[in-house]
C-alpha cells in the first residue's frame, strides 16, 4: 500500500499491518508495526505543517522559535479543551528541547517544562535523558527506532504506559522518535503497560474497523485501529478523544490525515470519519478529556 512518507514528501509502499485474531500469553515487542524512518531522514521536515507553536508559524526563523523555550511564563498549545484540534505533526519543525539531542514537535502544552503535554520527540543517537521521575505519568508509543532504558528496550510498534512516581533514565543509542503523553494519568494509577502493538488481540468494532485494546480503566480506553479502505467510521466521545494516524488516512470535518496527523476532539464531540483508497491505521485514546489541569506548581 502506498502512502505519502511525513517526513520526507516520499511516497513508499508499505502494508498496513492486520492486527491478529489471537496474541501470546506474554506480548512481545514487534519492530514491524510501523514503517521504519530512517534517522539519516529525520532531520528534513517537509515544509507546510498544520498548527503553529503557542502562535508563531512553523515557518517562522529559528530563533525566534527557540525563544519559545528561553520563555518564563507558561507555555500553552491548543490549550483549549473545549475545541477541535488538529496538527499534521510530520510537517512541523523540530524545536530544541533543553536535553541536548533530543528534540521535540509539539501538539498541545498546558505548563512550562513541567507540563500537561503530547508531542512528537526525536533522541539523536547516543542521546539520553538524566535520571528522573513521572510524578504524573508517562505514556508513549515508539514510532521508529528503540527506545531504552535501565529496564529493556523498546522497539518500533511499542506500546508503553509508565504509571506516576515511576522512574527512569531514557535514551537511545541509534536514535528514534516517539510519540509522548506527559501528565496525563490519574494520580492513583500505578499500572506499568509494555506491549506490542502487533501481539494485542484484536476483534471486529463495527463496520470497517477492527481494534485491539492496549489499555482501559473507569477513565480511559486506549487501542490501536485498522479502518479498512472506504470505510465510514463513526463513534460519539462523551469523554472526548484523541486519534494519531500512524498509516494510511482519513478524511474528517473537510480536512485530509495522513501519517502522523493528530486529531483532538472535545468531551461531547462526535467523530465522522471517511478512509481513502489505502484504509488507515489509527491509535485512539478516549474518554480522558473531561477533567484537564495543568501540573500544580
Amino acid at each position: 500500500m502506498a502512502f505519502l512518507d511525513s517526513l520526507t514528501g516520499q511516497a513508499s509502499q508499505v502494508t498496513l499491518p492486520i492486527l491478529p485474531a489471537e496474541a501470546a500469553e506474554t506480548p512481545r515487542p514487534s519492530a514491524e508495526v510501523l514503517p521504519q524512518w530512517t534517522r539519516s531522514r529525520l532531520p528534513r521536515p517537509i515544509g507546510g505543517g498544520g498548527g503553529n507553536l503557542d502562535g508563531v508559524s512553523p515557518a517562522a526563523p529559528l530563533d525566534t522559535r527557540r525563544r519559545i523555550h528561553e520563555r518564563t511564563d507558561p507555555m500553552d498549545i491548543n490549550a483549549d479543551f473545549t475545541a477541535r484540534a488538529l496538527v499534521h505533526a510530520g510537517g512541523l519543525d523540530w524545536i530544541p528541547s533543553p536535553m541536548p539531542g533530543v528534540d521535540r514537535r509539539m501538539l498541545d502544552r498546558i505548563g512550562d517544562e513541567v507540563a500537561r503535554a503530547t508531542s512528537i520527540v526525536r533522541y539523536a543517537p547516543d542521546s539520553r535523558f538524566s535520571a528522573h521521575t513521572h510524578g504524573g505519568g508517562e505514556e508513549f508509543i515508539v514510532l521508529d527506532g528503540t527506545f531504552q532504558d535501565e529496564h529493556g528496550d523498546y522497539p518500533t510498534g511499542t506500546y508503553v504506559r509508565n504509571p506516576p512516581t515511576s522512574s527512569h533514565t531514557p535514551g537511545a543509542e541509534d536514535g528514534c522518535v516517539i510519540f509522548v503523553k506527559l501528565w496525563q494519568f490519574d494520580p492513583d494509577d500505578r499500572n506499568h503497560v509494555r506491549i506490542s502493538m502487533d501481539d494485542a488481540p484484536a476483534m471486529p468494532d463495527g463496520p470497517g474497523v477492527t481494534a485491539a485494546s492496549l489499555f482501559e480503566d473507569a477513565r480511559e480506553t486506549v487501542r490501536i485501529e485498522t479502518w479498512e479502505p472506504a470505510a465510514r467510521v463513526t463513534r460519539d466521545l462523551p469523554g472526548g478523544g484523541e486519534f494519531l494516524v500512524l498509516a494510511g488516512g482519513f478524511g474528517e470535518s473537510g480536512d485530509d490525515l495522513h501519517a502522523l496527523s493528530w486529531l483532538r476532539l472535545p468531551p461531547g464531540a462526535r467523530l465522522d470519519a471517511m478512509t481513502g483508497p489505502q484504509g488507515a491505521r489509527v491509535w485512539t485514546k478516549t474518554g480522558h478529556l473531561t477533567d484537564v489541569r495543568a501540573p500544580a506548581p
